[in-house]
């Protein structure tokens, strides 16, 4: 019988594990540098956890009965709901702003016919809870673009929308209409948006929209020639002082068709997409409304974050050779010359690890020459050879 693994799984190897470890620990010094602090969450939630506010759509979560309490629960799609429930459950009487971040593996039904299947996914992001406006925005953009420094990733694109405007600019459709203009904007389907039945008055401000995409000089000199109210402009003028603040950081295409795939966004959205476009290497908004869901007195609390999709950035370093090529070796075979001297085997290993050593022990009862050649097929670069009166000879290996 052949033992496979189900449907959308992978099994990471131990150089698989290595390389994900090294982006990792890098992501994670630059949150820790920032001031954010890890939280870990469940990774089965409840339902009405999952979908509260609308975050997240059912029929995208991989569900697990739970007998003894008879409801369904769900693997964690994405992380901020998670972190929404826990902060205002969990952390009350905290000080605001909140920065936590997350590393942590999240689970998606995959729609038939999906190219990959695959359903288990890696992520690392951050939220910062507590802090409107236009300096908490800046924050989470600049530390984005770090973090992708620190990973030797200089090539990457900032595509920033603003879900709020966005919307607004929809309710200028008839009710009937605006979901489809709002996923033929989201796909940049030119072909699904004509065949809607909107006057052309409605067809021409569709197109429109559609293609408010480009330099920020070039969309938000269109915005400007806009019919726009006074929410919407106060909206357009914070988008020009936040890209003030980030244009140095990174390269800036300002996309007002980007709507984020979970509707709990109220603000800024934005993706960041490697040098051919072809990948999302992070993803995220403002989502002000959010945490008002969990709060048993539904108090608002505004809410900004990103995730960052391990396994593209994974795909993107193996060609810039920056990741580890090898697993680490063992520093040490401690082998026993004798079944006397097992008992000063584990000794002599004990006080090798305590000086930072790794140290593996020969367990097979091999002879002095096997030994030897397991070690150097093992590129292991000492052995100590231990005999029954606890006396350690260690030799270097070539």
């Amino acid at each position: 019988m052949m033992y496979q693994l189900p449907a959308g799984a992978r099994d990471l190897l131990p150089l698989d594990v290595a390389q994900k470890r090294w982006i990792e620990d890098r992501l994670r010094d630059v949150f820790k540098a920032w001031g954010y602090h890890r939280i870990i969450t469940p990774t089965l939630e409840r339902m009405e956890t999952l979908t509260a506010g609308g975050a997240v759509k059912p029929e995208s979560v991989i569900q697990v009965w739970d007998a003894e309490e008879g409801v369904y629960l769900g693997l964690r799609p994405e992380l901020t709901a998670s972190i929404a429930r826990a902060a205002v459950t969990r952390m009350s009487g905290v000080t605001y702003p909140q920065r936590l971040y997350y590393v942590a593996n999240i689970f998606r039904r995959q729609p038939v016919g999906n190219a990959t299947g695959q359903h288990e996914f890696f992520q690392a992001g951050l939220e910062l809870l507590g802090s409107p406006g236009l300096l908490a925005n800046a924050e989470v953009l600049m530390l984005l673009g770090e973090s992708l420094q620190q990973l030797g990733l200089d090539r990457w694109h900032l595509v920033l929308g603003d879900a709020r405007l966005t919307r607004s600019l929809l309710d200028s459709f008839p009710i009937t209409q605006r979901q489809g203009v709002r996923e033929a904007m989201a796909t940049l389907n030119e072909i699904a948006l004509k065949d809607l039945p909107l006057d052309s008055e409605q067809q021409a401000r569709a197109l429109a929209m559609m293609n408010l995409r480009g330099s920020p000089e070039q969309v938000l000199g269109e915005l400007h020639q806009w019919p726009l109210d006074e929410t919407q402009a106060a909206i357009v003028h914070n988008l020009e002082a936040l890209i003030a603040l980030v244009t140095n950081h990174a390269q800036v295409t300002l996309d007002l068709s980007l709507l984020q795939t979970y509707d709990y966004y109220t603000g800024i959205v934005f993706d960041v997409v490697s040098e051919n476009g072809q990948k999302v290497l992070a993803q995220g908004g403002r989502y002000d409304e959010l945490l008002s869901s969990y709060h048993p007195e539904g108090k608002t609390i505004p809410g900004i974050g990103f995730s960052m999709n391990i396994q593209e950035i994974h795909h993107i370093l193996q060609t810039k050779a920056v990741l580890p090529t090898q697993i680490r070796k063992s520093h040490v075979l401690v082998v026993p010359e004798t079944p006397a001297a097992t008992h000063w085997v584990f000794q002599q290993a004990a006080q090798l690890r305590s000086a930072q050593q790794r140290v593996e022990i020969e367990l097979m009862a091999r002879s002095p020459q096997d030994s030897l050649a397991y070690a150097k097929a093992r590129e292991i670069g000492k052995i100590a050879w231990v005999n029954d009166q606890g006396s350690v000879k260690i030799e270097t290996l070539e």
